[in-house]
């Protein structure tokens, strides 16, 4: 906890000095969460089911992401660099090799048109995929869906990206090393894809489509994954807002079938005033063929999932959350040999 405190002050104080400082295009930012989380099916590794990758450790207080993060940015020239641990790096990068699993993001870009916003990126990007990030205070709900959880996070590749002057349309196309990778596999020697069109049509309202395209299996060549996520953002009124949002994919599963799997979600936000908000998630996940997440029951993961959460902002810095889940699986999918699952989270957000 020492440690956690002092890196957050010194950060601070990099901030301050930055901002003071002739370099008036280089900032610097920190978030650091802790959390406590309590699975009521006491999985004796202390670990939660293995589609779960964020706040994963069971009974424990435990650190799910501190980030530190400077980014640059100039008329024709940007860029932005993240250095992490927690939770989310051990586990969500676990394949990668030992340098990359601290990088939350490094990339660059340079604008190509004097007139458009139109910029080319590339290096380690966030996941031009989902609604949902790793940063658990920039989410409605304290934990992620099993939608988020199980698409990707991040991405190496070349983005080319162009919004209008009003913001109310964006468009990207993405060459990537593929599936949520930073070390493209080995024996993989085709590109992957990505395509994203985000369109506001008001303040209240955000449609979004993103694709990948691609493949991710080292052991068939002729494997194409083709993924699309839509969703929705809406404000209904000043106080409530919902998120409704739907996930499909193919690819094979085995050397020549394909199987699909799919998931919808949705998420109501309720904000009593300034401080308190309270949210509800409904979802459903199912993977039926094992293609993404590997289970023993041969009729793949069918699962229901309910989450409710309360959140208080103690100041603009500090957040306290608290979120009660329910799972509920088609076969017995936990470490306490049942379908049903339920889990306790708490954690406490800080923001520099």
């Amino acid at each position: 906890m020492k440690k956690i405190l002092l890196f957050v002050l010194v950060i601070q104080s990099i901030s301050v000095y930055a901002q003071n400082d002739s370099l008036k295009n280089l900032t610097f930012n920190a978030y650091a969460e802790l959390y406590y989380s309590y699975d009521f099916a006491k999985p004796a590794n202390h670990e939660k089911p293995d589609f779960i990758y964020n706040h994963k450790r069971h009974n424990e207080i435990n650190a799910n992401l501190i980030l530190l993060k400077t980014n640059y940015s100039a008329t024709n020239i940007r860029a932005n660099l993240g250095l992490m641990a927690g939770n989310y790096s051990r586990y969500n990068l676990s394949a990668e090799p030992l340098l990359a699993k601290h990088l939350f993001e490094a990339n660059m870009g340079i604008k190509l048109s004097k007139d458009k916003n139109l910029w080319l990126d590339a290096g380690i990007l966030p996941s031009h995929i989902g609604f949902e990030s790793a940063i658990s205070a920039d989410c409605w709900n304290l934990t992620r869906s099993i939608l988020a959880e199980n698409s990707p996070y991040y991405e190496t590749g070349i983005k080319l990206g162009y919004s209008t002057k009003n913001g109310n349309l964006s468009m990207a196309f993405l060459v990537l090393n593929g599936w949520q990778r930073i070390k493209k596999l080995n024996l993989i020697q085709k590109p992957s894809f990505g395509i994203q069109v985000n369109y506001k049509p008001s303040e209240k309202l955000s449609l979004n489509y993103s694709n990948f395209t691609g493949t991710d299996i080292q052991n068939n060549f002729n494997a194409l994954r083709s993924f699309h996520n839509l969703y929705m953002q809406f404000a209904m009124s000043k106080k409530l807002g919902m998120i409704a949002g739907f996930d499909i994919g193919t690819d094979k599963y085995n050397s020549i079938d394909y199987g699909t799997w799919y998931s919808p979600v949705l998420i109501m936000r309720y904000s009593v005033n300034d401080q308190i908000k309270l949210a509800i998630r409904g979802e459903y996940y199912n993977d039926k063929n094992r293609i993404i997440i590997p289970t023993n029951n041969l009729n793949g993961l069918r699962v229901s999932g309910i989450s409710s959460n309360f959140d208080y902002q103690i100041s603009k810095k500090l957040q306290f959350r608290i979120e009660g889940k329910a799972y509920i699986a088609a076969e017995r999918e936990f470490s306490n040999n049942s379908n049903k699952n339920y889990s306790l989270t708490t954690n406490l957000t800080i923001k520099f």
